[in-house]
């Protein structure tokens, strides 16, 4: 167990895409790759770490950063010591792929299905670069193309290019990455004013979280504080079968536009349900300042917002469910990837397209994998045991109800909209514990 040194967040050793909110518009790449030499994995980190920016160092204007995290293979194939490795949870011991079954990765996104080699022990390091458009992108890839150099030992194995419109839509056309917490000792605002800031041990190793004690940090503690877990999927969307779905039920385009947004709990401009439960109010939808400030406890029924459509699962703010709110909350971190299916239509075209998905927070366990057991694959917290998330749950014809007066609307028969094609669990070191791997001698 980690001793805390006092309240103060090292906002200096905390990598700063692990808390500092991304630009609008922005590109950006991810890059797996495999150690096949571990001298050759640590001389790599010595070379990217005076690249990647803390907290406190991030520059705003700048706004071209580099990301560095590690899985549970990655960590051993650089060498860290048997003793430290066995400090670290066992879920990220694991690995997601190992935990398919456990967090609803079935059928078509099961670990066989899943687009090589993610899921495979090959996956040591994963490179994140995100800058405001391709051009200062390409800073980024040049600066990792030079670290690599001369190390033969170290080889990439996977890339997926994503990127962000000035729309901030994903691929089902609605506006994300919309709520976000606040964490104390940050200064970085959350989203919604009605939230109370968590504390920062949800989401960094080392510190008081919301149960007022401190997770075990893995050891020795310069490795493992200043840390936080990362969950990256990739998941692909079925655009045209969500369209087809809903114009084949809706009585016109304006039931088909409302029924969406009672699927995904906003419009399309982001603005929510809950504030504006009968027409999309695109000027609310832009205000970074309205858009989030809503709860739920006013509509016990659902029946602005369904209790069950996607974002009220994802966060049910102070909707009366069973659980604590609070020990669940997370930051996710939404990329689009591939080409938008164009406006209208309904015939899918073969493209690749969906969201590099991204979870950041200090407790794998009960904030990743039990939002997508308990809140994405399971109904019994709304009091709807056979129901599941509407858009990216495993359905299984457990159906979606949208409540209304005087007569409900039941739908049956949701295909998969969503699939995973892949990811990992990894740990995002602190900048002290990348330089403290990189300099080991064993």
């Amino acid at each position: 167990m980690s001793i805390e040194k006092g309240n103060a967040l090292e906002l200096d050793d905390i990598q700063a895409a692990a808390l500092e909110p991304r630009p609008t518009p922005y590109a950006g790449a991810y890059l797996a790759l495999r150690i096949d030499d571990r001298r050759q994995g640590r001389e790599l980190l010595r070379r990217l770490t005076p690249a990647v920016d803390s907290v406190a160092a991030f520059d705003p204007e700048r706004q071209v950063s580099l990301a560095v995290a590690l899985s549970f293979q990655g960590l051993k194939a650089l060498g860290v010591p048997e003793e430290s490795l066995a400090t670290f949870p066992e879920e990220f011991r694991e690995g997601m792929a190992a935990r398919a079954e456990y967090i609803g990765d079935v059928g078509e996104s099961a670990p066989e299905n899943w687009e090589g080699p993610l899921g495979s022990k090959d996956v040591h390091l994963i490179l994140g670069g995100l800058a405001p458009d391709a051009a200062r992108l390409e800073t980024v890839v040049l600066l990792v193309r030079d670290a690599l150099r001369d190390l033969p030992g170290v080889v990439a194995i996977w890339q997926q290019d994503v990127h962000v419109g000035p729309d901030e839509k994903e691929p089902f056309g609605f506006r994300d990455g919309i709520g976000q917490p606040a964490i104390e000792g940050t200064g970085i605002p959350g989203t919604n004013p009605y939230e109370e800031p968590l504390r920062a041990g949800e989401f960094i190793t080392g510190y008081k979280d919301e149960t007022h004690g401190i997770a075990p940090v893995p050891q020795p503690e310069v490795l493992g504080r200043n840390g936080t877990y990362v969950a990256f999927r990739k998941l692909h969307t079925r655009v045209a079968d969500f369209r087809s779905y809903l114009h084949e039920r809706a009585t016109d385009p304006a039931d088909e536009e409302l029924l969406a947004a009672k699927f995904v709990g906003r419009w399309p401009s982001g603005a929510p349900l809950a504030l504006t439960p009968d027409k999309d109010d695109p000027e609310l939808g832009a205000d970074p300042k309205r858009n989030n400030a809503y709860l739920y406890g006013d509509d016990p029924q659902g029946l602005k917002c369904p209790v069950g459509a996607h974002a009220r699962r994802m966060n049910p703010r102070d909707a009366v469910v069973t659980g604590e709110v609070r020990l669940h909350r997370m930051i996710r971190r939404g990329t689009t990837y591939g080409p938008p299916l164009p406006k209208g239509v309904l015939e899918d075209d073969g493209a690749d397209r969906g969201i590099m998905f991204a979870f950041v927070g200090a407790h794998l366990d009960r904030q990743f994998e039990f939002v997508q057991r308990q809140w994405v694959n399971d109904g019994k917290f709304i009091g709807a045991p056979a129901e599941k998330d509407p858009l990216i749950g495993v359905n299984d014809d457990g159906g979606f109800t949208v409540p209304r007066r005087p007569i409900r609307r039941r739908f049956k028969g949701l295909p998969p909209f969503v699939v995973n094609r892949g990811g990992e669990y990894c740990f995002m070191p602190g900048l002290s514990a990348l330089r403290w791997i990189a300099d080991l001698d064993a």
